[in-house]
């Protein structure tokens, strides 16, 4: 199997990057997904060797395809096939996301009010400033 091209849209579908091959064929066509450095479509054929940059927002992962799995594959069984290149910096992006501040609200209290949003932004307002 060592070698044979595989469709990008079912290669990014295989190893787990998107859920299903419709939304990786869509992320192919909108230019989300680059291979050796230029714009794919999802028909591209993929061989051994290979660098796929996968942008995610915020991160824009860097992958070397090592073989072509047959089929779909395990998450635990990712790392046979392809070879994680992202540095760093990128998956550095995906803490800041979670340390973003959010208002706490107890359940089953409902929507906030116009004086609560008021009252929100104002914490949040003197919250960036002390940062």
């Amino acid at each position: 199997m060592l070698g044979e091209p595989s469709r990008l849209d079912k290669w990014l579908w295989s190893l787990r990057a998107y859920k299903t091959r419709s939304e990786a064929a869509d992320a192919c066509e909108r230019g989300r997904i680059l291979v050796n450095g230029a714009a794919a479509k999802p028909s591209r054929e993929l061989k051994v060797g290979d660098i796929v940059c996968v942008r995610k927002s915020p991160v824009a992962y860097t992958y070397k395809v090592v073989d072509i799995p047959p089929s779909r594959v395990g998450a635990s069984l990712v790392s046979k096939y392809v070879e994680n290149l992202t540095p760093t910096e990128e998956l550095e992006k995906l803490s800041v996301n979670s340390a973003v501040i959010f208002a706490q609200r107890d359940r089953g209290t409902g929507r906030p009010t116009k004086k609560d949003r008021r009252d929100i932004g104002k914490l949040l307002e003197n919250g960036m400033d002390s940062m």
